[in-house]
């Protein structure tokens, strides 16, 4: 049987709507390859207790910003990279919002970064917390601005249809912000740690450390690198999309890539996802 974290279906699954959402694989060299991730509290509706990566759903906040406060990609260019018409800038948003709401890091550009203190950075993160609406007036106010170039979109996944809560999730990759610590929130995430992606694998396999098994899919994929370079350089050249096919024999729920065992007979409606890493 699966051993994957899942959420409970209540309802008419053909009724839940099925919202955008932006999810942050942040990662550093420690000197070992890590990535952050944070644990999702208990009573979540969605994931509860599973230990995931920064993110959460597009808000109508989310709107494209002013450009004195966030540099390094137009709407226009992020609507290619994602396929959509126009807005597609508001993924970029929103893992960022998400990121300084469950983690408290804040992704800035780099001349922001060298001279902000720890002082702002602790206020900022203390006010978006409390309300992510105040993240675009926070910015204005201690004049800091968002590095959106920092963020390369890797990967998109369509929860099944059952859960309570559906999502069209984009996955981003990015370096952690220098200097900074973490900081949950406390309320929607409740831990935070540095894992490499092959301790996180085992810990999972351990029973120790719950994930959903789209978490253990890109996981799987970060194992393959050694370093923070050579994971954002194949993340820059955006390589093409591998559609995931999901083998799920006994309830297993194995999420595939075309180089996996048993991809081929796998089933490839199961789980609607593309992988570029």
């Amino acid at each position: 049987m699966s051993r994957y974290q899942h959420s409970i279906s209540d309802g008419d699954p053909e009724q839940v709507d099925v919202r955008d959402a932006a999810t942050v694989m942040i990662v550093r060299d420690d000197p070992e390859f890590q990535v952050l991730m944070v644990q999702r509290a208990s009573r979540a509706a969605f994931g509860a207790s599973a230990w995931v990566f920064p993110g959460g759903r597009v808000d109508p906040e989310d709107a494209v910003p002013d450009p004195v406060l966030a540099t390094g990609r137009t709407d226009a260019e992020a609507s290619e990279i994602l396929g959509v018409e126009r807005g597609g800038l508001a993924w970029w948003i929103a893992a960022i919002r998400e990121t300084i709401e469950e983690a408290g890091l804040l992704l800035l550009d780099e001349a922001a970064s060298s001279r902000v203190t720890n002082a702002e950075l602790s206020t900022v993160r203390t006010i978006v917390q409390a309300d992510s609406a105040a993240l675009f007036p926070q910015l204005a106010e201690h004049g800091l601005q968002l590095d959106l170039a920092a963020l390369h979109e890797v990967a998109r996944f369509i929860t099944p249809l059952g859960p309570p809560r559906r999502f069209d999730t984009r996955f981003f990759v990015t370096a952690s912000p220098a200097g900074q610590l973490v900081s949950p929130d406390e309320s929607e995430v409740v831990n935070a740690r540095w894992v490499s992606p092959a301790e996180a694998l085992d810990l999972w396999g351990s029973d120790d450390f719950p994930l959903m098994s789209v978490t253990h899919r890109m996981l799987a994929c970060l194992r393959r690198y050694d370093n923070v370079a050579s994971l954002l350089e194949t993340a820059r050249s955006r390589p093409d999309a591998r559609r995931v096919r999901v083998n799920d024999p006994d309830g297993a729920y194995e999420v595939l890539l075309p180089e996996d065992p048993g991809y081929d007979d796998a089933d490839l409606e199961i789980e609607h996802g593309w992988v570029r890493l």
